[in-house]
């Protein structure tokens, strides 16, 4: 069993409300809401799987991606700027 003291007036309003736009009792939702929480993995826990894999090598540095991504997206501003002025002028 959990009980929950002190939970602010704001916080008890906000989830009831929410429980009853799911039809749900507070406690149904919180419950669900809980169980949720607790099937997220923890920050510890991402960090641990993510060290346990291999490591990724690839043919371009990681600064020649992050370039090339820039660069990328700064072509796609540039169209949809462009796209826009001719529209403008019609």
């Amino acid at each position: 069993m959990v009980q929950i003291r002190d939970v602010p007036e704001a916080v008890h309003r906000k989830l009831k409300a929410r429980a009853a736009e799911e039809g749900m009792s507070l406690s149904n939702y919180a419950l669900r809401e809980l169980r949720k929480s607790a099937e997220r993995l923890t920050n510890k826990e991402i960090m641990e799987r993510l060290a346990a894999l291999p490591p990724i090598v690839t043919k371009t540095s990681s600064v020649d991606m992050v370039r090339e991504g820039r660069e990328e997206r700064e072509r796609e501003l540039d169209r949809r700027i462009d796209e826009q002025i001719k529209r403008r002028r019609r």
